[in-house]
């Protein structure tokens, strides 16, 4: 169910070219843009919350997002990453998951969806380490289209963001003049 409520890629042009790099200044620039980026999940999608908090035992967690799907009739957790996919990212959107639906979901609803946003994925790898849940969580990726229109053979020969930033903040002048 979620493979089929969730796209993959998400575009996120309206964040700019420079695509963040910590998982905070995605959110940052998604909660900048909601409107857009409801529009971007599709038809349906209620934003509820940012960082809610959850209790669970004695320790506090906070989810990134929560959505309400109204026509699904569930809640949505969208977990980010401004890195690759790795396979603990799955049992943390699980437990977020399962923690949704004990403490915030009416009995009515049905189950909670888990949407893992993450810079790259391997497919591969994802299978195996969401291969053994029941759980209904889709891992996508989110790009810009500048990243999306550059040719991969170009993409490994330009500067990294980091590289950038470092020759930036040098000394721009060079010699004393």
């Amino acid at each position: 169910m979620a493979v089929q409520v969730f796209k993959d890629p998400y575009l996120f042009d309206f964040l700019g070219t420079d695509a963040p790099r910590r998982e905070a200044e995605l959110e940052r620039g998604l909660m900048a843009h909601i409107q857009k980026f409801l529009l971007e999940l599709g038809q349906g999608f209620a934003f509820v919350g940012r960082q809610v908090h959850l209790e669970i035992g004695d320790d506090d967690f906070y989810l990134d997002l929560l959505f309400y799907h109204l026509k699904l009739r569930c809640y949505v957790v969208i977990e980010l990453k401004a890195r690759k996919f790795e396979p603990g990212d799955g049992a943390q959107l699980g437990m977020y998951m399962t923690a949704v639906d004990r403490l915030l979901a009416h009995p009515d609803d049905k189950p909670t969806l888990g949407l893992l946003l993450v810079r790259e994925k391997n497919r591969v790898l994802v299978e195996y380490a969401l291969g053994g849940s029941s759980q209904p969580i889709s891992v996508a990726e989110w790009e810009t289209q500048l990243t999306r229109a550059l040719p991969s053979e170009l993409k490994g020969s330009l500067p990294s963001i980091e590289e950038i930033e470092a020759e930036l903040s040098g000394d721009v002048g060079g010699e004393d003049e």
